[in-house]
Formats: structure tokens, C-alpha cells, sequence
């Protein structure tokens, strides 16, 4: 009678489901585990729960089903759903690359479209006190330290487990890096008070800065000099739109002018003081990093070109132009809007 039911049930659990290869959210709490097939059922991905649970007992009796979010695909079949939901080790992996300068939104966006994860439980685990404490990260979020590099994650992965391996690889680049300029590192911090937290806000700026990343020493040398030249006005503002930007996205009830943004920074969002990472109205960095910084953005924080540039403005042809005085810098900008 086994072997009967089990050579029904065998040729249903191979069969695809009948989705188009949409991604699919689903939430096991604690406990539910009897429920599962119902709750794929009702997200489409089962058509029929009571063989998924006959399956389970017979071919996955080990199989423990593991509470939490997982991401899948609505064209699976039974027995693929049963191995992404426990989390096997042998489920199919992602390869996926992040791209510098990516905020913790645009990260978690990329992991989802390769089925690694949610992008809203990325997110989420971004910011959790138990992830950051594991990584011994005291700041309020791991945004900064979410390495930009190429990653092979397996599917269906856990997303606080995603961003263990993302800050684990920026401690170490950091710990790199801090070694082989160990001089330039001292410097930093001697002559700006720059702890580890702030190196790697400040980069993180200039990724959001930098199109042409050959220009990434120069643009520091800029924004070093605004924060400690004493004749710069505002006295220690980096004015840079990057900021505010970021202000809008991760804390947009704070100010009114981020309430409708879209992406685009407007100048009302510049003189508005009640956004706290607008660098237009609070003096030196803001309260943490707004990207996150890959190598040559790190490196360019500790040597910065040597320059008395205080002023710079986008080309138009992915390049920047850059000046000593405010008058220099609205002539440059005045020949561009001629041209």
C-alpha cells in the first residue's frame, strides 16, 4: 500500500507547477508546519495541500520545514518547494552582483530578482539589533558595510544570514585596507577625529558622487577641504544632494519636503533643516553612510588628490568641473548653460 501511494504521489511531486516563474513570498510561523500546504495552496503555488503532506512523510521524514520568510518561485514543483523550504543545502545557488554605491533598497531589490531573498526581509534584517550584534556593528544599521562585490548565495537563503556575509566582507576589506595605509588611516583620524564609522560615510558619499571613479581623490579633496577649511561657507557643510537624498528614503516623516520624493532632489529639500542627513544645513558628515562604499571609494577617503578645490559640478559627459572660488565656480557653470 506504501509503494502504491507512493508511486502516485512520486510522478505529482516532480510535475511543475503552473505559474509564469513569479516570485512569491511566503511566511512560516513557528509551529505551522501542519499548515504548509494549505498556505502554498493559497499563494498558488500547490494545487493540492494533502499530497504535499503525504509527500513530506514519506520521502522527507527528516525534513524539518524552517519557520520564517521564503522566496519562491510559483513554478516549482512539490518536492523542489520541500527543499527550498527547509533550506537544504543542495538547493540550486545565485550568482549576483552589487554594484558600488548601492544603497541597502537597491541591494535588497537585486537579491530578490535573483530569488535570494526578499527585498523587504533584507531590509528588515539590515536594521536588526541581533544581525548588527553578531557582526559586532554598534551603529543602527549595516548601510556602509554591505560590500559591494560578486556573491554566489543559494536560493531561498535566510536574510539575516545574507547580511552576516556581506558586512563579514567588508570588516575584512576595511581590516585590508587599514593595513596596507595604515599611515593615511592615523592622518584621518588624527587630523578630522574620523573613527571607522565615519571612513566609511564619508566614502560612501563619494560613491554618490563619482561617475568617472577616476575622479573619486579629487571629489575627496573637495569635500576635505570643505570640512576643514576655515574660510568655507557654510563653515563645514559638504553640501552634497546625495544626502538629503538618502534623508528622504530611509526617514521620509521627518521632513515635509520629503513626503512626495521620487528620487529627485528638489531645492526645497535642501534648505529643509528637519531632514538630519541634509548636509546643506547640518555642518560635517551626516548620521551614517548613504551607500555602499567598494574599494576605490575607501582608498580615495584615505588619499585624497591634492587640491585647494572647495567647488564641482557635473559636465554633463560623466565628468566633473572643478574650482577654488563660488565666483569661479558660477562662471563655470554659467559657460555650460551657454554651450
Amino acid at each position: 500500500m506504501v509503494i502504491s501511494a507512493g508511486a502516485l504521489i512520486w510522478p505529482w511531486a516532480g510535475r511543475p507547477g503552473r505559474g509564469q516563474g513569479q516570485l512569491i513570498a511566503v511566511t512560516i510561523e513557528p509551529g505551522s508546519e501542519l499548515e504548509v500546504g494549505e498556505q502554498l495552496q493559497a499563494a498558488g503555488l500547490l494545487d493540492r495541500p494533502w499530497l504535499f503532506r503525504v509527500y513530506l512523510r514519506l520521502f522527507k521524514p527528516k525534513l524539518t520545514l524552517e519557520p520564517g520568510e521564503h522566496l519562491l518561485l510559483d513554478s516549482l514543483a512539490p518536492r523542489d518547494l520541500a527543499v527550498l523550504l527547509g533550506r537544504l543545502r543542495n538547493r540550486p545557488n545565485a550568482r549576483v552582483t552589487l554594484r558600488e554605491g548601492w544603497n541597502h533598497h537597491q541591494i535588497g531589490a537585486e537579491l530578490e530578482a535573483r530569488g535570494i531573498c526578499s527585498k523587504e526581509a533584507f531590509i528588515e534584517a539590515v536594521s536588526d539589533a541581533s544581525v548588527l550584534g553578531r557582526v559586532g556593528l554598534s551603529a543602527r544599521s549595516a548601510e556602509g558595510y554591505l560590500f559591494p562585490e560578486t556573491y554566489e548565495f543559494l536560493l531561498n537563503s535566510n536574510p539575516e544570514a545574507v547580511v552576516v556575509v556581506l558586512v563579514r566582507q567588508a570588516k575584512a576589506e576595511l581590516a585590508r585596507l587599514t593595513k596596507d595605509h595604515r599611515e593615511d588611516r592615523e592622518q584621518l583620524e588624527e587630523e578630522l577625529g574620523f573613527s571607522e564609522h565615519d571612513w566609511v560615510t564619508f566614502a560612501s558619499i563619494l560613491e554618490r558622487e563619482a561617475t568617472n571613479r577616476e575622479e573619486l581623490p579629487m571629489i575627496a579633496s573637495v569635500f576635505l577641504n570643505r570640512l576643514s577649511d576655515p574660510d568655507f561657507r557654510p563653515q563645514r557643510m559638504l553640501q552634497s544632494d546625495p544626502t538629503a537624498a538618502y534623508g528622504c528614503l530611509v526617514e521620509p516623516e521627518r521632513a515635509k519636503t520629503c513626503q512626495n520624493f521620487q528620487g529627485k532632489v528638489e531645492p526645497a529639500m535642501l534648505r529643509d533643516a528637519d531632514n538630519r542627513y541634509n548636509t546643506y544645513r547640518h555642518a560635517g558628515l551626516p548620521p551614517g553612510p548613504i551607500s555602499n562604499p567598494g574599494r576605490a571609494a575607501l582608498t580615495a577617503a584615505l588619499k585624497p588628490a591634492e587640491s585647494d578645490f572647495l567647488f564641482f559640478f557635473a559636465d554633463g559627459k560623466g565628468n566633473h568641473t572643478f574650482t577654488r572660488t563660488f565666483e569661479e565656480h558660477r562662471a563655470a557653470i554659467r559657460r555650460r548653460q551657454l554651450r
